[in-house]
C-alpha cells in the first residue's frame, strides 16, 4: 500500500523504562523470533515498529491469487489509451513467471503468474504482435491503431531462470539520487514490462544504520556528519568512503526512507522481490572505543578517500548491531527474501578475520533475522573469494557477476565452485552517454553456458553503472531470460528498428543495422562499453579518453554511428513524432559528434606542435563549434539536460543553504567526484563524465576554452602555456548555484541535420 501520508519515527533517545510495554516488547524481541536482541550501549530510538501495511515475513506460503490491480494501474500508466483493451487475469497455477497471451482484435487476455508477469505477457504482445516499444527511454506508442490486433494463436512464455536481477549498487548515484517516486515508479513498470522480477532498492538506506547505531554510542548529529549526501551513498554502502557530500538532515532522511518504502512497497505489489541491501560490518571511526568487546578492522583508503571500518562479524556485538539494523530496516521497508551484500569490496582489508568465519557470521545474521533470506553479493574483481565461499551456505547465495561479457575464458561454475549466479552485463560506467555493448558476447555465451552438464547459471543481472542511456541494450539483454531459443543478433535488431519507431521502414532498418555492426558488436577481451567522449575529457592534446577507467580508443569503426545518423535522418517523416525517434536521432547524432572529436584533437595537436598559428586557429575554432553544436542537440531532448539532474537536487533542500549543499553534491558527481585527494590521486574527476546541455557549455567546453588560449597565447608569445589547476577550476564549478533549463528547446530534426552537415561523410571516418 502506499506510504505517501506516513510519518517515520522522531529520533529521540529515550529511556527504556519510559516506553510503552508494547513497543519495549517489539524492541527487545528483535526482527525475527530467536534473533539476538538488538543494542549495546545507548538506548533505542523510539517508536520502533513496523508500519502498516509492511510485507508478510519471509517464508510465508503464497497465495492462492494475487490482486491485479497494481498491474492494471501500471498497465494504465504505460498505454493510457490502449489499457482496457487488455484483460489481466491471475494464473498462479500456470507455473512460476509464466504468461499467456490471446485474444481478437481490441480485446487482448494476459494471464500470469505475478502481476510482474502479467506486465511481461503485455511487453511480449508489444513487441511481437502489436509492433511497438516502450523503451527506456523513448517509445513509440502513440503509432499503435486505435484498436489493438489479435493475436493469431495463443502464445505461453516461461522464465528460462529463476533470477532477474537488476540495477548495479551505483544506480541510485549515477542514475539519479534525487529522484521523485514517480520517476522509481516509472522505472519498476519498465523493469517488470522486461522481466525482471527483483529490483535492488537503495533509497533510504542510510535510515536503519541512523536509526540503529545511536544505541551503540553514537549521537545523532555524528552520524549525520559520517553518512554522505544523497549522490555519494551508493559507494558508502560499498563500504568505499563516508561524510562527503554532507551533512544530511534527519528530514532528508526520513523523506527518503518513506520513498524506499514506497518503492519497495510497489515491487511487492507486483509480486517483484525488493532486494535490500543487508548489513554486513559498516560502522564509524572508534566503535571498537564505545561498544566493549567489540573488534574493528581499519579499512584504509579507497581512491583517496578513508573508508569506515569493518567490525569482525564474528565478535558478539555484530550479532546485536545487524539485529538492530535490521529491526530498523523491517520498520521501515518490510521483509524481503534477497538481501545485497558485498563485503571486502575492491580491495577492503580483513585484518586478522577469519574471512570464512565472518560470512557465516554474516549470513547467520541474516538469516536470524529472515530466515532462508538469499544473500546477493557481486561477482566483481576477486569476489567473492574462496575464502567467502567457504563460510557460508551456497544454497543460499546468488552471485551476480559483473564481468560476464568483459573478459574471455570465463569458467564460473570452476571459479566459484558450482555457487548459483547470475550472467551480468556493466555496459555503462559512470553514467556516460555513450551508445555501445557486448551484445554479440550475450548472444554467443547465455544459451551454452546454460547448456553446460553442470551449470550453476540460475539468471540475469543487469547491472549498468547507470540506466536509461541504451534502450536497445536493455531491450536485447532482458530478452535473454524469456528466449527459450537462440537469438540471432541480426534478426532481432532488423525487429528492433521495426517496432522502435512503430512500424518497418528501410531506412530505420539500416540505420539499426550499422549500429548493431558497430558499437553494439564490440568483442569481450578487456571492456565491455564503448570508448567516451573527447569534448569530456580534461583538457590536454593528448587525452585519449575522459574518465580515466574507460576504452582509450574506438572500439568500433566511426563511420558506423556517421552511416546511421544519414540513415535516420532519411525515416519516412510520418515516423518522426515518437519520443524513441527523438531520443535515438538526438543521441546517434551526439555520438558521431563525440566520434569526431577523437578524430579532430590529433589535427590539433599537430598543428601545435608545428606551430602553425593560422592553422591551430582554425581547428580550435572548428572544435569550439561542436561543442555548441553538441550543446545544442543534446539540449533538444529531455533525457540530456543538466537543468534536470541540478533541480532534483535543489528540491530536496529545506533552505538555500541545505539546496547548495545538496546541488553540490551532484554536481561534484559529475566532475570532481571527490575532495582533491579523490579526483587527483584517486583519478575519479571525470568519471561520470555526460554529454549534457549544461554541462557542455558550463564545464567542458570552458575547460577546453581556457586551455586552447593558452596554447594559443604561448603560440603567438614564443612562450610556455600558463599551468591551469584544473581541480580548482573544476571545483569552483562544482560550487555554482547557476541554473540551467530543465525542459527541452530546438528542433531535434533540424539540429541533427546542422550535426550531420558539419561532419565529413561517412565514406571519410572508416
Amino acid at each position: 500500500m502506499p506510504r505517501s501520508g506516513r510519518r517515520l519515527p522522531a529520533t529521540r533517545p529515550v529511556a527504556l523504562a519510559a516506553l510503552p510495554a508494547a513497543l519495549l516488547a517489539v524492541i527487545c524481541a528483535g526482527p525475527a523470533p530467536g534473533a539476538p536482541a538488538p543494542g549495546a550501549g545507548s538506548p533505542a530510538p523510539a517508536d520502533v515498529r513496523p508500519l502498516a501495511g509492511a510485507h508478510a515475513p519471509t517464508g510465508a506460503p503464497r497465495a492462492a491469487t494475487f490482486d491485479t490491480a497494481p498491474a492494471r494501474a501500471a498497465l494504465q500508466r504505460l498505454l493510457p489509451r490502449h489499457a482496457g483493451q487488455f484483460t489481466l487475469v491471475p494464473d498462479p497455477a500456470a507455473g512460476a513467471d509464466t504468461f499467456t497471451v490471446s485474444g481478437t482484435a481490441g480485446a487482448v487476455t494476459v494471464r500470469g503468474s505475478s502481476g510482474a508477469t502479467l506486465l511481461t505477457g503485455v511487453g511480449w504482445y508489444l513487441q511481437h504482435v502489436a509492433g511497438a516499444d516502450i523503451g527506456w527511454p523513448g517509445d513509440s506508442i502513440g503509432m499503435l491503431p486505435a484498436r489493438l490486433p489479435a493475436v493469431p494463436a495463443p502464445v505461453t512464455r516461461s522464465a528460462q531462470v529463476p533470477h532477474r536481477y537488476a540495477l548495479n549498487d551505483t544506480d541510485d548515484g549515477y542514475s539519479g539520487p534525487y529522484r521523485t517516486f514517480e520517476e522509481h515508479q516509472r522505472q519498476i513498470d519498465l523493469l517488470a514490462l522486461h522481466g525482471i522480477n527483483e529490483v535492488f532498492v537503495q533509497v533510504g538506506a542510510e535510515y536503519p544504520y541512523y536509526r540503529a547505531l545511536q544505541r551503540f554510542g553514537y549521537s545523532a548529529e555524528e552520524l549525520r556528519q559520517w553518512i554522505p549526501g544523497p549522490g555519494h551513498q551508493s559507494w558508502w554502502l560499498l563500504q568505499n568512503l563516508s561524510g562527503f557530500g554532507g551533512p544530511v538532515t534527519e528530514r532528508l532522511m526520513r523523506e527518503r526512507a518513506e520513498l524506499g518504502g514506497r518503492i519497495a512497497e510497489q515491487l511487492r505489489g507486483l509480486g517483484m522481490t525488493p532486494v535490500l541491501p543487508g548489513y554486513f560490518g559498516t560502522v564509524p571511526a572508534g566503535f571498537a572505543a564505545r561498544n566493549a568487546g567489540a573488534a574493528t578492522v581499519a579499512q584504509g583508503d579507497w581512491a583517496g578517500f578513508d573508508r569506515p571500518d569493518w567490525l569482525d562479524p564474528a565478535s558478539p556485538v555484530f550479532a546485536k548491531l545487524a539485529a538492530a539494523y535490521y529491526a530498523e530496516q523491517r520498520a521501515v521497508f518490510g521483509d524481503s527474501s534477497m538481501y545485497r551484500m558485498s563485503p571486502l569490496h575492491e580491495g577492503g582489508r580483513t585484518g586478522s578475520v577469519d574471512v570464512g568465519a565472518a560470512a557465516g557470521a554474516i549470513q547467520g545474521a541474516l538469516h536470524a533475522a529472515h530466515p532462508g533470506a538469499l544473500w546477493a553479493v557481486l561477482g566483481w574483481q576477486d569476489d567473492p573469494t574462496a575464502e567467502l565461499l567457504a563460510g557460508v551456505d551456497t544454497s543460499k547465495l546468488l552471485i551476480l557477476d559483473g564481468l560476464s561479457d568483459r573478459y574471455n575464458r570465463l569458467d564460473r561454475e570452476t571459479r566459484w565452485g558450482g555457487v548459483p549466479y547470475a550472467m551480468g552485463t556493466i555496459y555503462n560506467f559512470g553514467g556516460h552517454t555513450t551508445i555501445g555493448a557486448n551484445t554479440s558476447v550475450w548472444l554467443e555465451r547465455f544459451g551454452p553456458w546454460r547448456a553446460k552438464s553442470n551449470s550453476a547459471l540460475a539468471g540475469i543481472a543487469y547491472l549498468p553503472e547507470a540506466t536509461g542511456t541504451n534502450p536497445a541494450a536493455f531491450d536485447l539483454f532482458t530478452d535473454l531470460a524469456w528466449d527459450a531459443g537462440p537469438i540471432d543478433q541480426r534478426t532481432w535488431f532488423a525487429g528492433f528498428a521495426a517496432r522502435r519507431y512503430g512500424r518497418p521502414d528501410a531506412e530505420a532498418a539500416a540505420a539499426w543495422e550499422e549500429l548493431r555492426k558497430g558499437p553494439y558488436s564490440t568483442s569481450s577481451g578487456l571492456w565491455s562499453e564503448s570508448q567516451d567522449s573527447l569534448f569530456s575529457a580534461r583538457p590536454s592534446l593528448s587525452a585519449v579518453g575522459a574518465a580515466y577507467w574507460s576504452p582509450k580508443s574506438m572500439r568500433y569503426p566511426a563511420g558506423s554511428v556517421r552511416r546511421a545518423l544519414d540513415h535516420l535522418l532519411r525515416v519516412d517523416p510520418a515516423l518522426r513524432g515518437s519520443s524513441a525517434y527523438r531520443f535515438d536521432l538526438v543521441d546517434t547524432a551526439r555520438q558521431a559528434l563525440a566520434n569526431h572529436s577523437r578524430v579532430l584533437l590529433p589535427k590539433i595537436k599537430a598543428a601545435y606542435e608545428a606551430k602553425d598559428l593560422a592553422r591551430f586557429r582554425t581547428l580550435t575554432a572548428e572544435w569550439h563549434d561542436g561543442m555548441r553544436l553538441l550543446d545544442q542537440v543534446t539540449g533538444s531532448d529531455p533525457n540530456l539536460l543538466l537543468g534536470t539532474w541540478l533541480s532534483r537536487a535543489r528540491s530536496h533542500g529545506a533552505d538555500r543553504a541545505e539546496q547548495d549543499r545538496y546541488e553540490y553534491d551532484a554536481r561534484s558527481l559529475l566532475s570532481v567526484w571527490g575532495r582533491r585527494s579523490t579526483s587527483e590521486g584517486g583519478f575519479l574527476h571525470d568519471y561520470a563524465n555526460r554529454e549534457w546541455s549544461g554541462l557542455i557549455s558550463e564545464l567542458y567546453a570552458r575547460r577546453w576554452a581556457a586551455y586552447f588560449a593558452t596554447l594559443d597565447e604561448a603560440l603567438a608569445g614564443g612562450v610556455a602555456p600558463r599551468e591551469i589547476d584544473w581541480h580548482a577550476f573544476e571545483e569552483e564549478w562544482a560550487g555554482r548555484t547557476t541554473r540551467h533549463p530543465d525542459r527541452p528547446s530546438g528542433d531535434p530534426y533540424r539540429l541533427a541535420t546542422a550535426v550531420a552537415a558539419a561532419l565529413p561523410p561517412a565514406a571519410a571516418t572508416g
